[in-house]
């Protein structure tokens, strides 16, 4: 019997928060689907205070429920898994973050800011012109991205919740360097972004977990265990 796959799940757990609820659902059906054992563990942003902390976990998922407690722990375990080559995936404000981490750390905006946590700065991450907290909206994801691969079509509808987004002033030059956009709504608006070079490191606005709570698969969430095999 192969050890169980460790999965830590970065966030300031509450039970109240729907998603909350849903990512151990959408690890056990994953899990259960690929036949493949996993162990999914909760680490409070508190508690990641330095790269040894992560080491021993083969996936790292940053869970949805900003702003974090320790915004520093939350952009330590992008950083880990983005250098390290550690299957990751963001959802909600991972996806915020993970934005956000790109374009301190990549980039070279050290001054790249989250208008939820911050007042001055380049804000990356901006208010929503509607407010998406408790929403579902339709995506359209880039062929042949990994997003696109994981749902084996070009389109799905997610929910979310969510008040925070992509600043679409800084796009396109978000989109000139390794991180790819490949999931936008209808309108055109970021939901999705992914490094293409990574063993797997994709992270969405949306809450692709919340597909548990109907006993249905997340794509997402099969894929990011699916990496840790190779």
């Amino acid at each position: 019997m192969h050890s169980p796959v460790r999965i830590a799940l970065v966030g300031d757990y509450r039970p109240t928060t729907i998603a909350h609820q849903a990512i151990p659902l959408a690890i056990e059906l994953a899990a259960v689907s690929l036949n493949i054992p996993v162990s999914a563990e909760w680490l409070p942003t508190g508690a990641v205070t330095s790269p040894a902390i992560l080491e021993n976990f083969a996936a790292i998922w940053l869970a949805p429920g900003s702003p974090y407690q320790n915004s520093q722990g939350a952009f330590l375990s992008i950083t880990y898994a983005r250098e390290h080559n550690v299957p990751f995936l963001g959802s909600c404000a991972g996806f915020q973050y993970a934005v956000v981490e790109d374009a301190r750390n990549v980039i070279g905006w050290t001054d790249a800011t989250h208008a939820e946590t911050d007042t001055k700065g380049r804000m990356v991450i901006a208010p929503l012109t509607c407010s998406l907290v408790e929403k579902t909206g339709d995506i359209v994801f880039k062929p042949g991205s990994l997003i696109a691969s994981a749902y084996g079509k070009l389109e799905a509808c997610e929910g979310y919740h969510c008040n925070f987004g992509v600043n679409p002033a800084f796009v396109k030059e978000l989109a000139d360097f390794p991180l790819r956009i490949t999931a936008w709504d209808r309108e055109g608006d970021v939901r999705g972004i992914e490094l293409p070079e990574h063993k797997y490191f994709v992270a969405t606005l949306f809450q692709s977990e919340r597909a548990a709570l109907r006993n249905a698969l997340s794509p997402l969430v099969v894929e990011l265990i699916n990496a840790t095999q190779r």
